[in-house]
């Protein structure tokens, strides 16, 4: 993951944002900007090479900045995609979404003018382009959907702007990308010193709106996210660099995660299984359970997927300010283990991202939870937990035969996992499974993480 310094006013050094928190960058950045439905996000999955942002006809799809890195010429940069850009907003919704785009501007070293062949220049167009040219930023004027030689004399209606090169291409088949690209890194400053790239990933998941994009802008100290109280705001799985007491994080918001039942959109559907992709490159989740409602079976098919995955969890029960006077977080956190008895690893946090109660303890757990996913244990140590284990308890006869444990080593990490040679792999009952994981988690001192147990038939 790079990282691009972000611009913060009159910050005299780059260590003090380091120290004090913020967005961290260290390559230029490129923001595609345009009015909805013009295929902003169609070039942005073009020039990193993968597709990161949704694309869909419906105009509004992408709402929230979308960060990536891409590479051209050798000129590696920071890519920005943006919401459809509105001069008049009908609604508050869009009204956020334009702050995010101006904000993605404020930090542009290039602006990418995304604008339809097949429409033709709109009013709409040229509002945008008279507030960019006051923002005083490198605009390459981008006319897309020229997929064959004959869009291009739709091309030559944009020279009403008053520009002096217009790039025609197909961020649907790619042609004439180059061209512009070429044009865009030649005028891009050089790249600064890049600050440590083992960042680690911790991903935001929960149901909609249980204050998924409200934790992060307060973890980070900024509205990057857009908060919202229509479920389903997010859509995108987010990547949000930073940095915190000199550690490097990337934040992932995800979509929250309806029923099956109530998933009717394609759209939405994708945005489920984007959610599930970050969960993989997770190495901590922070799983959102919203106090007013309780937990609910969704929330807890939630956790299953997590454990499933191996990563390492921590259960944030949000909104506990809007709690009545007089809850008792015991009893709520009770429930909670009830629940998720298959997560009885996973700490629990009473918090509210809205007025920032609590919030303090996220992130130095979220260190302390990688550093003991990752941990790497001596097949000696090993072996010494397996011994004392067996000794205590030793597993039922299968077949009339003892099942005999040989050795131990360690196969993995994120999670912990053994490897656990046997005489009889099928007589390892589950409950002893589950002892042996208990066992393990307490001799090799690796609390609060899930542990795999693998067996093996010693050949």
């Amino acid at each position: 993951m790079c990282y691009v310094w972000i611009r913060c006013g009159d910050t005299s050094t780059a260590q003090t944002i380091t120290e004090q928190g913020g967005i961290v960058m260290t390559h230029p950045v490129v923001a595609i900007v345009g009015r909805p439905n013009v295929g902003k996000s169609r070039l942005f999955n073009r020039l990193i090479g993968q597709r990161r942002a949704l694309v869909g006809d419906r105009p509004g799809v992408t709402r929230d900045r979308n960060y990536a890195t891409a590479e051209f010429d050798e000129r590696p940069f920071f890519l920005v995609d943006t919401g459809g850009f509105h001069m008049a907003p009908t609604d508050p919704l869009m009204e956020q979404v334009i702050l995010q785009v101006r904000a993605a501007l404020e930090e542009a070293d290039a602006v990418l003018f995304v604008l339809d062949a097949i429409e033709g220049l709109t009013p709409m167009d040229r509002d945008i382009d008279g507030y960019l040219r006051k923002a005083s930023k490198p605009v390459f004027h981008v006319i897309n959907k020229v997929d064959s030689s004959r869009q291009e004399e739709g091309v030559y209606d944009f020279y009403e702007l008053g520009v002096e090169h217009l790039f025609p291409i197909s961020a649907e088949h790619g042609r004439g990308i180059d061209d512009l690209m070429h044009a865009v890194v030649q005028g891009l400053p050089a790249t600064e010193p890049a600050v440590p790239s083992d960042a680690t990933h911790v991903s935001v998941l929960g149901r909609p709106n249980t204050g998924k994009s409200t934790l992060i802008n307060a973890l980070i100290g900024e509205t990057r996210l857009i908060a919202s109280q229509t479920p389903g705001t997010t859509r995108d799985t987010i990547d949000t660099p930073f940095i915190w007491n000199r550690h490097a994080f990337v934040l992932i918001d995800t979509a929250g995660i309806r029923r099956k039942s109530r998933i009717t959109e394609k759209i939405e559907t994708v945005s489920v299984i984007k959610a599930f992709q970050s969960i993989d490159r997770s190495d901590v989740c922070l799983i959102l359970i919203d106090a007013t409602e309780g937990i609910t079976e969704q929330d807890a098919r939630i956790a299953g997927l997590v454990h499933e995955a191996g990563r390492a969890a921590i259960v944030l029960v949000n909104k506990w300010d809007a709690m009545p006077r007089g809850s008792d977080r015991r009893t709520f956190d009770s429930e909670v283990r009830q629940r998720l008895k298959f997560m009885d690893y996973a700490p629990t946090l009473f918090i509210s991202a809205l007025t920032g109660a609590g919030l303090g303890a996220i992130l130095p757990l979220a260190v302390e939870l990688t550093a003991t996913s990752c941990k790497q244990i001596s097949t000696s140590t090993v072996n010494q937990a397996l011994r004392k284990a067996v000794s205590e308890h030793a597993p039922a006869l299968f077949r009339g035969r003892r099942v005999r444990f040989f050795y131990g080593t360690q196969g993995g990490t994120r999670p912990p996992t053994f490897l656990l040679f046997v005489n009889e792999p099928k007589g390892v009952h589950f409950s002893y499974r589950r002892f042996l994981i208990n066992r393990f988690r307490e001799e090799l001192n690796l609390p609060k993480v899930p542990v795999r147990i693998i067996l093996r038939k010693r050949r």
